[in-house]
């Protein structure tokens, strides 16, 4: 197994990592819509939120060698259910051509009070 770790996304900020390489696949752990520069949320809002958690999902795959076309699944976790379209709408575009398999719930609460949280694994090739 490998960590990976890259200054661009918000570091771990607990006893776990940004993500694992385990053979051929990367496990991205939960990215909560902090800006990595500053470790403060991005916004309030539920788009900006999603795309930066996005974002940081996307710098971890690159770290590791991947990019979001290599994702076989993905999980969101979402504050209110009632913020789906608004996700889906700024998911569907990081996902477009590429569709994962994918998990969305409603939780009761988040780290740091955040919006949303998206955690990927991707197969590298």
């Amino acid at each position: 197994m490998k960590v990976i770790h890259t200054d661009n996304a918000p570091a771990a900020v607990g006893p776990y990592v940004q993500a694992i390489e385990a053979g051929n696949m990367v496990f991205v752990s939960g990215q909560i819509p902090f800006v990595p520069s500053t470790m403060t949320k991005v916004s309030e809002d539920i788009k900006d939120q999603t795309k930066q958690s996005l974002e940081n999902v996307k710098a971890i795959l690159e770290a590791a060698g991947c990019s979001l076309n290599d994702v076989v699944r993905c999980g969101i976790f979402l504050k209110d259910m009632n913020d789906f379209a608004k996700v889906n709408e700024v998911y569907g575009q990081y996902f477009s051509n590429h569709k994962p398999a994918r998990s969305c719930v409603e939780v009761a609460r988040l780290p740091k009070d955040v919006l949303v949280e998206i955690e990927a694994i991707a197969y590298k090739k």
